[in-house]
């Protein structure tokens, strides 16, 4: 690069940084800014674009077109030159823009005399906040190195924005993180919340964006670099050893810790005026932009590496991090782009709600989730650029919104809908005790689902009859190498002794699909969800079920034990693993150990082949458990991540519940025990439409059973069966409008 253009770019970000420090009003410092580009870079025009809104742009400075556009002149995202460049985030560099694809003429800002055009965005590790724009009435492309100073400056001024040095009257100008915001997500745990933002990992802040020095700027950089160098090593020799499936990750840190190319791109940074972090936020930014397009998976999966190597060294060299960052408020909401059920534990149940970037209904984060009973919402986009450490949120995990620093009139309703439930739950307190006895004498079990020791005091305060299904995945999922037999017999057993002599129903090991072990190599297939998973898993594994099932029998230790196996699709499944069963069992009695006092052995129905399996199989199974999950998304063919499919399709379908009924039928005719088991066992309209169908036993989370329970202590379920079998009569897809009309009809609901 030319020592003179390096020399000038310092000599600008010196200048802006002279400029920024001035005591004066944001719309004073841009316009001061626009000059000094524009005299800087021998242009006749400077001017910046700000968002409003996420989608409309406005011209909050200029050198050089009329000033009156200012604050006036608007354009869409992707409108215009402008436009092109906020949603592509790449630079337009023309010599003859009107004759550009997309151009527009503004007229009311006089620029039909300027020929060229360079524009480059205004952004912030991923986030778009406008765009910087230079033009000359000669036609002419600028410089590589015009452009690179352009990109310098509008990192400084993306920094600036961030920090409010442009805070002003008007939208366009208005302080960041200070308005009230709504974003939208998918819900994985029903719940409403309110509390205050605490970041997972709080946001790198850079304050000094314009170097003093650029020689210790370089030194500083270096020495950061060599202790990132160093922490990855020592991550790659620990993870050698303890977790090989991580050394690919921390191999693909160490290339990129190691690279020479990224080194040298932020030195030139800092040479050019930036300060360490700020150059390495800069490339992060470019980077981001670059590889997010890329068309090969690999590339974009490397997106994450880089994005985590550069965090790490922006802590090393501002000294910001979770263990320097703010304290956890009252009524925590915990806000990430992702987390693993690890690091979610260890944060413990004072997390009052969740609220997630990425994940899935289906992810650790939700098993851990549901198991505490708190709200999550999911796929929440830009809500860890959006909020801030202390900031007021609250989560409608039931219509899948975030309200950020609301309003007073938000908050009021809000509190209004926390009021309600409120007082509902004190009615459900009410009848905590007594049987979910509908008016027409039919008695339906209520059960909760757990799968962590945390679980259990809700047992007797919800007023559930015991654990219908006790996920033990969890203590798999939550560490880095396999767990011990006697480490896994003595929770089990905390788990049967907290459950007081109630029944709880053990699930085997249900991993695959959306569930990976850390430890176990993942396989490469194309639909993971009808892939090798659960029971397959098991079965083919036999070790790893052994020791699962002898661990079981050791802490029921002369007590009763219920196991039941995941996703068995056959008989013979069943067989095999009833087989693994007894040959523990047996092995256990030769080695002299209490058996236990009585066993029923189940599966999981969560693939309808089951529901048509032999007569043989409904007479050897001790119990059934449908998982109502997974079997409405095979069921119906419906991806239960996919939110364009899945919501398409009610569980209160007339063919589904005719599917159900059949199910209900087999095992009624061999004396089979059947229960429901999901979140549709929890939602009281279709646990009454589910019972009315026959359905005796609904296992659910613990903060649901006071609601059905309520719902089915209230009616005839009779007269709900007449309502279902009507509208089926009448050829209609969904009873649920008639189970509806009948409640309304009889007062129940409005």
């Amino acid at each position: 690069m030319d020592d003179r253009f390096e020399t000038d770019s310092r000599k600008l970000l010196v200048r802006l940084r002279d400029a920024l420090a001035e005591d004066s009003a944001g719309q004073a410092r841009l316009d001061r800014i626009v000059g000094l580009i524009a005299s800087s870079m021998r242009t006749e025009v400077c001017s910046i674009y700000l968002f409003r809104d996420p989608e409309t742009l406005e011209l909050c400075a200029t050198e050089g077109l009329e000033a009156e556009a200012v604050h006036q002149t608007r354009m869409r995202l992707g409108e215009g030159l402008v436009g092109r460049v906020a949603r592509s985030r790449r630079t337009v560099n023309s010599a003859d823009a009107p004759s550009e694809r997309g151009f527009r003429y503004m007229p009311e800002t006089g620029e039909e005399r300027f020929s060229s055009f360079c524009g480059v965005p205004i952004q912030r590790l991923g986030e778009a906040l406008g765009v910087l724009v230079v033009q000359s009435k000669e036609a002419r492309e600028f410089t590589g190195d015009e452009v690179y100073a352009l990109e310098v400056v509008a990192m400084v001024l993306a920094e600036m924005t961030e920090l409010g040095a442009f805070i002003g009257e008007g939208a366009a100008l208005a302080a960041r993180h200070q308005q009230p915001a709504m974003l939208r997500g998918t819900v994985a745990q029903e719940g409403a919340v309110e509390g205050r933002v605490f970041l997972h990992e709080p946001r790198v802040v850079v304050t000094n964006p314009i170097a003093d020095d650029t020689d210790a700027e370089k030194r500083r950089l270096n020495e950061a670099i060599e202790e990132l160098r160093m922490s990855v090593d020592d991550l790659l020799e620990t993870n050698r050893a303890v977790d090989p499936e991580q050394v690919q990750v921390f191999e693909a840190y160490r290339m990129f810790a190691n690279s020479r190319s990224w080194l040298r791109r932020m030195e030139e940074d800092i040479a050019n005026g930036l300060t360490a972090e700020a150059a390495v936020e800069k490339e992060q930014s470019l980077a981001r932009n670059r590889l997010s397009r890329a068309a090969d998976q690999y590339l974009r999966e490397r997106l994450s590496d880089l994005d985590d190597l550069s965090n790490r060294l922006l802590r090393i060299l501002t000294g910001q991090g979770r263990e320097t960052g703010a304290e956890m408020p009252e009524n925590p909401i915990l806000v990430a782009k992702n987390i693993g059920p690890g690091e979610l534990l260890d944060y413990g149940k004072t997390i009052r709600g969740i609220v997630l970037e990425e994940g899935s209904v289906g992810s650790h984060a939700a098993i851990v989730a549901r198991a505490w009973a708190i709200p999550l919402l999911i796929r929440v986009n830009r809500i860890t650029q959006e909020a801030l450490n202390g900031d007021k949120i609250l989560v409608d995990a039931e219509q899948g919104v975030v309200h950020l620093r609301p309003d007073e009139t938000v908050q009021n309703a809000f509190g209004d809908k926390i009021a309600m439930k409120n007082r509902a739950q004190e009615r459900y307190a009410s009848i905590r005790d007594l049987p979910a006895e509908a008016k027409c004498g039919t008695v339906v079990s209520l059960h909760m689902n757990a799968g962590l020791m945390a679980d259990l005091p809700s047992l007797p305060s919800s007023g559930a009859e015991g654990v219908g299904l006790f996920r033990t995945e969890l203590q798999f999922l939550i560490r880095n190498q396999m767990p011990k037999r006697a480490e896994l017999s003595a929770l089990y057993a905390r788990v049967m002794d907290a459950a007081g002599g109630k029944r709880v129903a053990f699930r085997t090991l249900d991993i695959g699909s959306d569930k990976v072990l850390p430890y176990m190599k993942p396989n490469d297939e194309p639909n993971p969800a009808l892939g090798w998973r659960a029971i397959r898993v098991g079965l083919d594994k036999p070790g790893v079920l052994r020791m699962q099932i002898q661990a079981l029998i050791r802490a029921a230790n002369g007590r009763p034990l219920t196991v039941m196996f995941p996703f068995v699709a056959q008989l013979d499944e069943f067989r095999a693993a009833r087989a693994e069963f007894e040959k523990a069992m047996e092995r256990e009695r030769i080695l002299g150990h209490p058996l236990p006092s009585d066993v029923q052995v189940g599966a999981m129905l969560e693939t309808p082949s089951l529901g048509f399996a032999p007569d043989v199989f409904y007479r050897e199974v001790d119990f059934l458990s449908i998982g109502g999950n997974d079997l409405k998304q095979f069921f119906f063919a419906a991806d239960r991540e996919n939110e364009r499919v899945r919501k398409r399709y009610d569980t209160l379908n007339v063919s589904f519940l005719s599917f159900l009924e059949r199910v209900i039928e087999r095992c009624d005719a061999h004396g089979t025990p059947l229960s429901f088991c999901g979140e549709d066992a929890g939602r009281p309209i279709e646990a009454l439409a589910l019972a009315a169908m026959g359905m005796r036993t609904l296992s659910m989370r613990p903060a649901s059973i006071g609601p059905v329970k309520h719902m089915l202590r209230r009616v005839n379920l009779r007269d709900v069966r007449a309502a279902i079998d009507a509208a089926r009569d009448r050829g209609e897809q969904s009873v649920r409008p008639a189970v509806l009309e009948y409640l309304r009809d009889d007062g129940w609901i409005d």
